[in-house]
């Protein structure tokens, strides 16, 4: 059990909290009197109000941790980032990397609809892209084809199934799974102009991010390569498209493979891609009203000079101690058998 990271997590879950809760009861009161009258309108507010919440994880990244972000891509898609639909396609390398997609998306400045499929919501696929079509603001839908993380143990069996396959063998990445992502591509591409290959590369003597590592504030630097694809370039049969999907992970092997060797993505750093003033005030305002709630709350119910009062106080960093461990568990790396060549 890391002790140290409990104990840092715990202020951030109880604030986390708390902000949650004030969230989704401003949530629940735009819900009942706004989208009976403008689903549009309260889908602008929902996704202003959810933006707090999720810049507080920004915020833990980018100042508590000290997290680094490169961004490497060519100019013009770094200007239509944030301004249009599109669908993201990254590899898995960390239990943090969709709130590393965050990080993009919020320095885009569309983390208000940033949205990521996860493995068990798959199957509801097709309804769920449906609902999009009139979605008021440019969303970002991340999807993360490989199935898992990477780790030696998914690699070897990746390595394993791809030389049953007469496939090329990876070194970097995991087999995608095309299932999903053709039903996205075929989903969307009438109303999403672009698909973002993302490529997340953790350069040479730094660690893997993790939640743990942001709880103990320790940096981590990561770098991303986007290569951005108009709709229109894709094939149109499903197994085309499962192809190329298959080939651009192919593709992307090889830039990690090369990255791995240089150190450096051939596409020039986006210099004024920095981390977010927003999010260290919106955690500065929350953990204000944090505060002045806890005092109020102290003096009106006599939290520090009671057994009862104690018992309170006791019980909810006890519970928020549970739920950092639950949550450091959960991303935890499982023991590897073995390592990949």
């Amino acid at each position: 059990m890391e002790i140290s990271g409990i104990v840092a997590g715990v202020p951030i879950i109880l604030l986390f909290t708390f902000s949650s809760i004030l969230i989704n009861l401003i949530q629940v009161a735009c819900y009942l009197s706004i989208r009976p009258l403008s689903k549009s309108t309260f889908r602008r507010i929902n996704g202003a109000v959810t933006e707090l919440l999720w810049l507080e994880i920004v915020w833990l990244m980018e100042w508590w941790s000290g997290l680094e972000v490169e961004l490497h891509t060519d100019f013009k898609t770094y200007q239509l980032m944030g301004k249009e639909h599109a669908l993201l396609m990254p590899n898995h390398v960390s239990d943090a990397d969709s709130m590393l997609i965050w990080i993009l998306a919020q320095r885009a400045g569309c983390l208000r609809s940033a949205l990521t499929v996860v493995k068990k919501s798959t199957q509801y696929l097709p309804s769920s892209f449906e609902a999009l079509k009139d979605f008021p603001m440019p969303f970002w839908m991340t999807l993360f084809v490989e199935g898992t993380r990477l780790t030696p143990d998914k690699l070897l069996e990746a390595q394993s199934f791809a030389s049953s396959k007469g496939f090329p063998i990876p070194k970097n990445v995991l087999i995608p799974k095309t299932k999903g992502f053709v039903t996205a591509v075929q989903s969307l591409r009438s109303f999403v102009p672009a698909l973002y290959d993302v490529t997340i590369a953790i350069p040479k003597g730094h660690p893997s991010p993790t939640l743990l590592r942001f709880f103990k504030m320790q940096p981590c630097k990561v770098k991303m390569h986007i290569k951005r694809y108009s709709m229109n370039e894709l094939p149109e049969s499903d197994e085309s498209i499962a192809q190329w999907c298959r080939n651009r992970f192919i593709a992307k092997d090889a830039l990690l493979e090369n990255f791995a060797a240089t150190n450096i993505f051939d596409e020039e750093q986006i210099t004024d891609f920095c981390r977010s003033i927003k999010s260290l005030i919106v955690f500065s305002i929350f953990l204000l009203l944090l505060s002045l709630g806890a005092w109020i709350s102290c003096q009106k119910f006599s939290l520090l000079s009671t057994l009862r009062g104690y018992t309170i106080l006791g019980t909810m960093i006890g519970s928020a101690a549970i739920i950092v461990h639950i949550f450091l568990e959960f991303t935890k790396l499982p023991p590897q058998k073995s390592k990949a060549a």
